[in-house]
């Protein structure tokens, strides 16, 4: 009988060691080491991919420039989030918590692209099930192909079939290969299934879309070398009691990692949003204190968004400090400006702060407009409906400019505020090129409490 040869693997980055040891020397987690059985064959399978290498190594200045052609998608927001379309030959991959909608997303993608040759293969439903969800979708396409398997040999002997656009596996954690002897989901099955990906994805110009779970701290899980790996890395979140989803870009080789797509969960499956500012903002018959209306930019797209406050007295002695959508120690930090700096006594009293519609934004410009959020919920004097603010506020008081000032008023102007509070420091000439909007500039936050305020 064959000795069964074992590894212990680190649940968080991968890293490999003949024997069990508490702290990881890749990560310097402790207790993160598991075993798994391992055999690696060393054989090309039947099936399995395989291209003869035919490279040879060359000066830089001999190699030919070549501008990839990204591939369009009919999605505006994936489009967006991938920096203008999909590059030829990039291995993606596309993580969430489960039931956000990502299976949907990418089956959404394949019944919406005519023109592609979609291959989705199913690690986890059955092409029935696939089918249910593309009738409740309501869309046909005669170009998308539906396998269910896991088995990577397979897989690669139906793509060498089809010779698909665009493929996607959903999941990684449920796909294997013979030669590594471990369950699937394990970390070397994900590291060699993703690297036989990866290879038939440079070696074909064939873009791959790689689902995977994340964990409970909202990690993907699976080992840190998986994101390593791939060329692009997706992030879908959204609160399950609002129907908005996020999606954004944690790394991407090809583009911006500030870009933003915002989708809408609905019966029929998620509907792009194009014009957030229009939904973020609620519809009020009367003013009401402790909201205020703040511009603000994620990667390229302008959003007006509502700020919510509320300032009570601490019933318990402690005050509380809470925060959903807004970092709690820059609230702590504008706290204190408000009290060092403008003599207002907030140390005793309870403060909450909340942005609408489930974003978590980390713009600095929205500082000002959580002031203002604050203070008018501690005084119960409303803010005007028809003002927005856009501007960081610094530990002296001062009121700081941010960048993109122009997108932002423009954007305000679109949604008919009347008027819109920035820095003093920003370019002299801005004012001069919008007429439809009165442009309010500040040095102090003194004077912004004078404006709105009296």
């Amino acid at each position: 009988m064959a000795k069964i040869k074992s590894a212990f693997f680190c649940n968080d980055c991968g890293h490999e060691s003949p024997k069990w040891i508490g702290k990881c020397p890749g990560c310097n987690n402790w207790n993160t080491f598991v075993e798994e059985i391992i055999e690696k064959k060393g054989k090309t399978l039947p099936g399995s991919f395989s291209i003869p290498g035919t490279s040879k190594p060359q000066l830089i200045q001999e190699v030919a420039p070549r501008k990839e052609s990204r591939v369009p998608l009919v999605d505006i927001e994936l489009n967006r989030v991938l920096g203008g379309g999909v590059v030829p030959g990039s291995l993606i991959l596309f993580g969430g918590e489960p039931g956000i909608g990502k299976s949907t997303l990418m089956l959404q993608q394949a019944l919406k692209n005519p023109h592609l040759k979609f291959l989705y293969v199913s690690g986890e439903e059955s092409e029935q099930q696939v089918k249910m969800r593309a009738e409740r979708i309501g869309i046909v396409n005669e170009n998308c192909y539906i396998i269910t398997e896991t088995y990577t040999p397979t897989i690669f002997k139906h793509i060498k079939e089809i010779k698909p656009d665009i493929v996607c596996i959903d999941s990684i954690q449920t796909i294997h290969t013979n030669t590594i002897e471990s369950s699937p989901g394990s970390v070397s099955q994900i590291r060699e299934c993703s690297s036989e990906l990866l290879k038939f994805a440079k070696q074909t110009a064939t873009p791959v879309f790689i689902i995977g779970h994340i964990t409970k701290d909202g990690q993907i899980a699976g080992p840190k070398l998986l994101e390593h790996m791939v060329d692009t890395v997706l992030q879908f979140e959204g609160d399950r009691n609002y129907i908005y989803r996020l999606l954004r870009t944690t790394k991407n080789r090809f583009g911006s990692t500030n870009e933003l797509g915002i989708y809408e969960m609905y019966s029929g499956g998620l509907k792009q949003v194009q014009n957030p500012s229009e939904i973020l903002i609620s519809n009020r018959d009367e003013p009401l204190s402790g909201v205020a209306i703040a511009a603000t930019i994620e990667g390229v797209r302008p959003m007006l968004i509502e700020i919510q406050a509320l300032v009570s007295s601490a019933a318990y002695g402690t005050p509380q400090r809470s925060t959903t959508g807004f970092d709690a120690k820059r609230l702590n930090m504008l706290l204190a400006v408000l009290e060092k700096r403008c003599g207002f006594r907030l140390g005793i009293k309870d403060v909450f702060i909340n942005i609408t519609g489930g974003l978590k934004i980390d713009d600095p410009s929205i500082d000002l407009a959580v002031v203002c959020a604050v203070l008018s919920s501690s005084e119960d004097i409303p803010v005007s409906g028809n003002v927005c603010l856009a501007a960081e506020v610094g530990l002296s008081g001062e009121i700081r400019a941010v960048n993109k000032v122009d997108q932002r008023i423009a954007e305000a102007e679109k949604l008919g505020f009347e008027k819109i509070i920035v820095s003093k420091y920003v370019d002299k000439n801005i004012a001069n090129s919008y007429k439809g909007i009165e442009i309010i500039k500040v040095k102090k936050i003194e004077e912004v409490f004078s404006v709105l305020f009296g």
